[in-house]
């Protein structure tokens, strides 16, 4: 796997391309949402990088032989726990964990794999009370 700085733009860029890829499906809304929300920009690359990142991952992923879909989520709780601490920046963990719901609900559904890496953030960078303070009077639940 790849090193890259903490806090890096390519350091965050991996953990939405995991999100990306969780469900072993990256839909065309997925890519499409990646242009809207200016992810690139947001994350302080431009878009021929971002889209270098999540290819390296997946090259990284299937030359580790870490990919596996059978399970859950393609990436063993090592890896996932690697990839988290690679962000300490508390503005830039809220960020990513943002871009990461928005990517995982955008097909209507979180699937299980997403759903694992989204509890991943939340649990490794501690932000189990700004999940809480997310929820509207009326809104439900997420399913993650």
């Amino acid at each position: 796997m790849r090193k890259y700085p903490k806090n890096s733009p390519q350091a965050a860029a991996r953990i939405v391309a995991l999100t990306l890829i969780a469900d072993g499906d990256v839909c065309q809304a997925e890519l499409a949402l990646l242009d809207e929300l200016a992810v690139h920009q947001q994350l302080g690359l431009d878009r021929d990088a971002l889209h270098a990142v999540i290819d390296t991952f997946c090259e990284d992923l299937l030359s580790s032989k870490q990919l596996a879909w059978a399970d859950a989520c393609p990436v063993d709780e090592y890896v996932l726990e690697e990839l988290m601490g690679d962000i300490d920046d508390p503005a830039l963990r809220r960020k990513v964990l943002s871009l990461c719901v928005k990517l995982a609900e955008v097909d209507d559904r979180v699937a299980e794999g997403e759903s694992v890496v989204l509890i991943a953030a939340v649990a490794h960078w501690s932000l189990h009370h700004q999940m809480l303070g997310s929820f509207d009077a009326g809104a439900s639940p997420r399913p993650w």
